[in-house]
């Protein structure tokens, strides 16, 4: 939707610096003040189907009934609105509905801000200096709870019977905790259903993986229990590194499944036994999509993990 020149040159006319625009009392503030206003008269009139002073709403059953005078936080810092109210009570306002105290991409600027590690008081100062709104940490608390929830659910969510393949490994994040930044390992249990679709079965955090393989393989059987209580049946093969004990934990949940040793990690196992020089073979082995022969002289088993690792 365009705005005329004109207009912007009118709303422009009284700011004579950037604080005057973007400031506690600028004009961006009172302008989004307006527009909800005017679009919460629109939802009124819809909802008693006619306009402010027409003849048509006498003896209609609902009236207008004035405003109310919440205070809502959003993008803009604190906004002071009036919210028309009908004389029946029936309206219910889509923008700002009752009660609510503050605007959707209020919640969301919280959980970004969240998500990146920050502490409750650090969001607490952050969102007064950025935008001039003050608010307590119990409400940043129950913001970040509500997406608890959700999270909750879709981590206890019901999965499909059987699946082709899953892949099963950790990815290794830097996440902040009690104020320093430590490593942490996120287990991952990646499906491909029947379909051919991918479906991401769940993710689960742990300090670390491999420093303890013997606690890691215990982690893993846990979660292929949990899978298995989910409502996995069968999976027909389980891709996996080489952790000492993931077999047998695989097994234990799942007997049929056949488990496949991730190629890329046997590639990697098994040049850490190959001397270096012997090594820079390998990039001689496909060239412009053409695979040369092995030089003479260089053992079979070399020859296979170079061939694998460009395959």
């Amino acid at each position: 939707m365009a705005i005329s020149k004109e207009l912007l040159d009118e709303l422009l006319s009284q700011v004579d610096n950037p604080e005057d625009l973007f400031g506690k009392d600028g004009l961006l503030k009172e302008l989004t003040a307006h527009l909800v206003e005017r679009v919460l008269e629109g939802e009124l009139t819809n909802h008693l189907g006619y306009e402010k002073h027409n003849p048509a709403g006498r003896n209609s059953g609902n009236n207008r009934n004035g405003h109310g005078n919440p205070t809502i936080k959003g993008d803009n810092g604190t906004l002071e609105i009036k919210v028309p109210r009908d004389r029946g009570g029936s309206f219910e306002p889509k923008l700002v509905e009752k009660r609510q105290s503050r605007m959707p991409s209020f919640d969301e600027k919280i959980l970004s801000l969240y998500a990146r590690g920050m502490s409750t008081r650090e969001i607490q100062g952050h969102l007064e200096e950025r935008y001039g709104t003050e608010v307590s940490p119990q409400l940043i608390s129950t913001v970040t709870e509500a997406v608890l929830e959700t999270v909750t659910e879709w981590q206890n969510r019901p999965l499909r019977a059987i699946y082709s393949i899953v892949y099963l490994d950790a990815l290794f994040v830097k996440v902040r905790q009690e104020g320093r930044v430590i490593k942490k390992a996120v287990y991952l249990a990646l499906g491909i259903n029947l379909d051919g679709e991918k479906e991401l079965l769940g993710m689960w955090i742990a300090r670390s993986e491999g420093a303890a393989s013997d606690i890691a393989s215990l982690f893993w059987l846990g979660v292929l229990t949990e899978l298995k209580n989910r409502g996995v049946v069968d999976i027909f093969i389980c891709c996996v590194d080489g952790l000492s004990g993931f077999e047998e934990a695989i097994e234990a949940v799942y007997p049929k499944t056949i488990v496949q040793l991730c190629i890329v990690h046997m590639v990697r196992n098994s040049l850490r036994f190959v001397q270096w020089k012997l090594k820079q073979w390998r990039n001689n082995y496909t060239v412009n999509g053409t695979v040369r022969i092995a030089p003479a002289g260089l053992p079979h088993d070399l020859t296979a993990c170079a061939m694998l690792t460009h395959g």
